[in-house]
């Protein structure tokens, strides 16, 4: 497991990361379509906090598209970055899930952040910092809509509904099972949101959640849980 210092620059306060975020969105890039479903490589990334001792675990594992397989997978454990603020939680994370990622052995593919892009107060969530930072094309999957308004889709898997700040549509909700309530999608970086909605919904052949989310949820909390282990 890769051990994470928090990098000199970071940000110390909440005007200084609202600066960052500023400075990064006008990055994001909204006019690639990014790769098609079911090719290539898919990497989810999470994290676990041990908040007693101001610790978190980020985990990213890397699954065949196609066959949905882990191919890859690794792990960093650093200090929290940042002091929780909504709206801010990206910096308590980035340092340790870039670790993570730069430890992978392959190249990541499409990265599918367990959170937001542009459904986010200020347009940049996790999704979208993390694939400015790297330039790799990413999306977030998110398990609650956070601040914004949606109808709720149709009953059959597949329906979406437009996830709405006033009248600017920030993401989707998506149905990935029949009748089970649905997931947030939303743009990070390098894809279009109707593909950021087709690769969750190819990554979710059984489960509500992404197996990208669901795979990474359990490896970085079994990390979590060796870090300490007598």
């Amino acid at each position: 497991m890769t051990t994470v210092r928090i990098p000199q620059d970071w940000p110390a306060t909440e005007e200084q990361a609202r600066a960052v975020q500023d400075e990064l969105r006008e990055r994001v890039i909204l006019d690639e379509p990014g790769p098609p479903p079911g090719t290539g490589h898919v990497t989810g990334v999470d994290v676990a906090y041990d908040d007693e001792r101001d610790v978190v675990v980020a985990a990213a594992v890397v699954l065949d598209a196609s066959s949905l397989d882990v191919v890859a997978e690794a792990t960093a454990v650093g200090r929290v970055s940042f002091p929780y603020v909504p709206g801010l939680l990206a910096f308590r994370e980035i340092p340790t899930v870039l670790a993570a990622l730069d430890a992978l052995p392959c190249p990541p593919g499409l990265v599918v952040c367990d959170g937001y892009g542009l459904a986010h107060p200020r347009r940049f969530g996790l999704a979208s910092h993390l694939g400015v930072l790297t330039g790799l094309p990413t999306i977030g999957v998110a398990k609650n809509p956070f601040t914004f308004a949606y109808d709720d889709p149709d009953t059959p898997r597949g329906s979406t509904s437009a996830l709405l700040a006033g009248s600017e549509e920030v993401g989707r909700a998506l149905r990935t099972r029949d009748g089970v309530k649905p997931v947030f999608v939303s743009v990070g970086h390098r894809v279009t949101l109707a593909n950021a909605c087709a690769h969750t919904l190819a990554l979710s052949p059984e489960y509500r959640l992404p197996e990208t989310t669901r795979r990474a949820d359990a490896l970085c909390r079994t990390a979590l849980r060796e870090t300490y282990s007598a």
